[in-house]
């Protein structure tokens, strides 16, 4: 979408006010540019924990660090994927004796998974290396400033969340996104 767009019609379904849509378009553009650089920076924080990491692989490790002990099921619904895509990645994350599997009590059938103290430690590289990152480039804003986004950014991912709650996102929806799309799509909840 280009600033010389036109907004459409205001008697469009869903259509945004004319006095709003520049700032709808703007917010559009800008998280666009935001995805791209979160996937870049995605698979560069997996090559970080691993060289043979796939950039997605790394915001299931952040994610099992969060929730563990986490069930593959668990996993999957977090990030809206199939079993099947879920299960490819951590089966790659075992071979690299980065995720460890015991039996769950509960349930005879599934698994949970930990991360390995050598992806706890390979983890905590890449995620201090990616702090630091970020703070080459806000360091010159107020702190205030960082603050803001932070809570902005935070209030944003909430707002996605409900919505994609509402919409009935779930597991079975036959979604067969990536895993490089699970980082860049923010659901992560750690930097």
């Amino acid at each position: 979408m280009t600033e010389t767009q036109a907004a459409p019609s205001a008697e469009a379904p869903g259509a945004i006010p004319g006095d709003q849509y520049e700032a709808y378009c703007a917010v559009e553009r800008q998280l666009g540019v935001l995805f791209r650089r979160s996937r870049a920076m995605s698979a560069e924080m997996g090559r970080e924990v691993h060289r043979e990491l796939e950039p997605g692989a790394y915001g299931i490790l952040v994610r099992i660090d969060e929730a563990a002990p986490a069930r593959p099921s668990d996993l999957a619904a977090y990030f809206g994927v199939g079993k099947g895509t879920i299960s490819r990645q951590l089966k790659v994350l075992d071979e690299l004796g980065l995720i460890g599997r015991q039996p769950d009590p509960l349930d005879g059938r599934a698994h949970l998974l930990d991360l390995t103290p050598e992806g706890r430690a390979r983890l905590l590289r890449a995620r201090t290396a990616r702090q630091r990152r970020f703070y080459a480039l806000l360091g010159t804003w107020p702190q205030e400033d960082v603050r803001l986004l932070a809570r902005m950014l935070e209030r944003f991912n909430a707002l996605a969340e409900s919505a994609g709650q509402t919409a009935g996102q779930t597991e079975s929806s036959g979604q067969t996104e990536t895993a490089g799309q699970m980082e860049s799509s923010g659901q992560t909840g750690r930097a």
